[in-house]
C-alpha cells in the first residue's frame, strides 16, 4: 500500500487498541495488541506519518532511531539486589530502567498523556548485541523485567534488504507477533502532500513531467545512487532558502540531495528552464492581468512540457497566495476565540494581566504539544503568530494607557485589522485566480491544458480550500463542464456496453 493508506491503517489500529469497554478495560487486551511493523524504502515518509498520527489523534509520540542505541541504553544497566527466598538471602541481578521506556514515562509525566505511540525506526538494523533484546521487545513489550505501559502502541519501521545491506531478517516467531504493513513509493500521494507542504513548484512540476525520477535506487559502476522523496523535499527547502538569499542552486548542489547523477543533472537543467520560463512568460503579469498578446502566442506554440511548466509556475504562485489566505483565516479564527476568552477574563482581572495570562496559556500549549511530539510546523507557526499578536495588544494597552473600561473596544478595533487583512488577501488572491483562468482561456480555449489546470486546482490543498471558502466563478464554470463531460462519457460507455451485450446475445 502507499504511505497515505498506511497512515490510515495505523490510525485505525491505534483507535482499535485504545478503544475501551463499558468497564474501562481495553477491548483488545495488551497481549493481543500486536506492534505495527512498517516496511518500505527509505525516505518515503514513514517517520512523518507517525508525527501526523500523533498530532491528529491527540496521543503522545516517543521516537527513536534504534541504531543509535547500545544494549545498555536500550535495556538498562545491571545492578545487584538482595532478595530473601524461603528464609535465605540471595543476590539477584536486576536492571535499571531502559532509556527508551524512561522516555515514555517522562512524556507521560510532562504532558499528562497516558496513551501514545512508541516509534522505533530502522528496527531491522540493530547490532548483534541488541538484536535479541529488540526481538524480545516486539514479542513481549518488555525490556528486561520492565514493561511498556498499557495504552502505548509500538510502531517500528525498517527497510527491505535491497535498500540496506546491514538489515536483519526477522524470524517466524517475531513476524507472527507483529502486524506487518508493506509500503511502496507513490508519486500521486506524495504530490498531494507536497502541495500542502508548499514544496517548491520546480520540484513538483519537474516530477509531474518525469514521474519515473521521483524514487529510484540503483547500484552501478559508480556505486549506489538514489533519488528519494526525502531528498526532493529537503532540496525544495534549500531552493526556497537560496531564492530568498539571492543564491544560485547549481548542479553540484542538487547532486548533494539527489544522489543519482543523471537525475541531478536533468533537474538542474530543468530548474534553469523553470527560472527562464518565469522571466519569459512574466508570470506576475499574468496574475495581475497585464499580460501581453505575445505571451499568449508564445505559450500557445510552445511544446507540451513547456506548457505544463508554465502552468506549474502559475499554480505554484496561486498555491502560495491561497496558503497565505488560509493562514490568515486560521489566525483570525484563533484570535476570535482568544478575544472571547479576554472579554470573560476582564470581568475579574486587569486587561493587561488577562492578555498576559492568555499568552502564557498559548505558550504552555505550544510547549506541551512539542513535548508530546504532536507539533507540526503549521500549528507551531500559527500559535506563535497568535502569541505575538496577543503580546502586541498587551503592549499597546500599556503604551497608549488605555483605561480598563475602554480596553475591550481597543482590542476589538486592533483585531478588526486582522479581519480586514483576511478580506484583502481573499480579494487579491481571488483576482489572481480570475486572471489566471482568463489567460489560460485566451491561450488554450477549452483544451486539455485547461482540464489539467482545473484538475490541479481541485487537487491542491490550498487552492481547493481557497475556492471553497472564497469562490471562483471561472473554476466552478469549468468544473461543471468537466463533470458534465465525465458523466456524458460514462453514459456513452454504459450504452456501448449494453449494445455489445445485446449483440453478443443476438449471436
Amino acid at each position: 500500500m502507499n504511505i497515505k493508506q498506511a497512515k490510515q491503517e495505523i490510525t485505525n489500529t491505534l483507535r482499535a487498541y485504545l478503544a475501551k469497554d463499558t468497564l474501562g478495560s481495553y477491548l483488545i487486551p495488551a497481549v493481543r495488541q500486536r506492534p505495527v511493523l512498517l516496511m518500505g524504502p527509505p525516505g518515503i515518509g514513514k517517520t512523518q506519518i507517525m508525527e501526523q498520527i500523533a498530532a491528529e489523534t491527540g496521543v503522545g509520540l516517543v521516537a527513536y532511531t534504534i541504531t543509535h542505541h547500545t544494549r545498555q541504553s536500550a535495556v538498562g544497566l545491571p545492578f545487584i539486589e538482595k532478595r530473601t527466598y524461603c528464609g535465605e538471602e540471595f543476590s539477584v541481578t536486576e536492571y535499571t530502567m531502559s532509556e527508551i521506556l524512561a522516555s515514555v514515562y517522562q512524556l507521560m509525566e510532562k504532558t499528562g498523556l497516558k496513551e501514545g505511540i512508541l516509534f522505533l525506526d530502522e528496527i531491522n538494523c540493530v547490532s548483534e548485541t541488541l538484536a535479541p533484546m529488540m526481538l524480545q521487545f516486539l514479542q513481549c513489550k518488555t525490556f528486561g523485567n520492565q514493561r511498556l505501559p498499557e495504552g502505548w502502541l509500538i510502531a517500528a519501521a525498517g527497510n527491505p534488504p535491497e535498500y540496506n545491506r546491514s538489515v536483519r531478517d526477522f524470524d517466524v516467531v517475531t513476524l507472527d507477533r507483529v502486524k506487518r504493513i508493506d509500503v511502496t513509493e507513490d508519486f500521486a500521494v506524495w504530490k498531494e502532500y507536497a502541495r500542502r507542504r508548499g514544496v517548491h513548484g520546480a520540484v513538483v512540476s519537474y516530477l509531474d513531467i518525469k514521474k519515473d525520477n521521483f524514487y529510484r535506487v540503483e547500484t552501478g559502476a559508480d556505486g549506489l545512487q538514489f533519488a528519494t522523496a526525502r531528498g526532493w523535499e529537503d532540496l525544495s527547502e534549500l531552493i526556497c532558502a537560496y531564492e530568498r538569499l539571492g543564491l544560485r542552486v547549481s548542479r553540484e548542489v542538487v547532486g548533494q540531495y539527489i544522489q543519482m547523477s543523471r537525475i541531478a543533472k536533468d533537474f538542474a537543467n530543468y530548474l534553469e528552464l523553470y527560472y527562464k520560463y518565469q522571466r519569459t512568460y512574466h508570470v506576475e503579469d499574468i496574475l495581475r492581468g497585464t499580460w501581453q498578446p505575445v505571451t499568449v502566442s508564445e505559450l500557445r506554440a510552445a511544446p507540451f512540457d513547456e506548457k505544463l511548466s508554465v502552468m506549474g509556475l502559475v499554480l505554484s504562485r496561486l498555491g502560495g497566495e491561497a496558503r497565505n489566505a488560509r493562514h490568515q483565516d486560521a489566525l483570525t479564527a484563533a484570535l476570535h476565540v482568544a478575544l472571547t476568552e479576554f472579554r470573560e477574563r476582564i470581568a475579574e482581572e486587569e486587561p493587561q494581566a488577562a492578555l498576559a495570562r492568555l499568552v502564557r496559556c498559548r505558550q504552555e500549549t505550544l510547549k506541551r504539544a512539542k513535548e508530546a511530539g504532536q507539533l507540526d510546523r503549521e500549528t507551531r507557526d500559527l500559535t506563535r503568530r497568535e502569541i505575538s499578536t496577543l503580546e502586541d495588544y498587551r503592549q499597546k494597552l500599556a503604551e497608549e494607557n488605555v483605561s480598563p473600561e475602554a480596553a475591550m473596544d481597543a482590542v476589538r478595533e486592533w483585531f478588526s485589522r486582522e479581519t480586514d487583512r483576511r478580506t484583502a488577501l481573499g480579494t487579491e488572491t481571488g483576482a489572481m485566480f480570475d486572471n489566471a483562468f482568463r489567460f489560460l482561456e485566451e491561450t488554450f480555449g477549452d483544451s486539455q491544458e485547461l482540464v489539467i489546470f482545473v484538475t490541479e486546482v481541485t487537487a491542491g490543498y490550498d487552492t481547493s480550500w481557497f475556492v471553497e471558502n472564497f469562490g471562483c466563478d471561472a473554476y466552478f464554470r469549468h468544473n461543471r463542464e468537466l463533470l458534465f463531460d465525465d458523466t456524458r462519457h460514462k453514459i456513452r460507455e454504459e450504452i456501448a456496453a449494453v449494445r455489445a451485450a445485446q449483440e453478443e446475445g443476438y449471436d
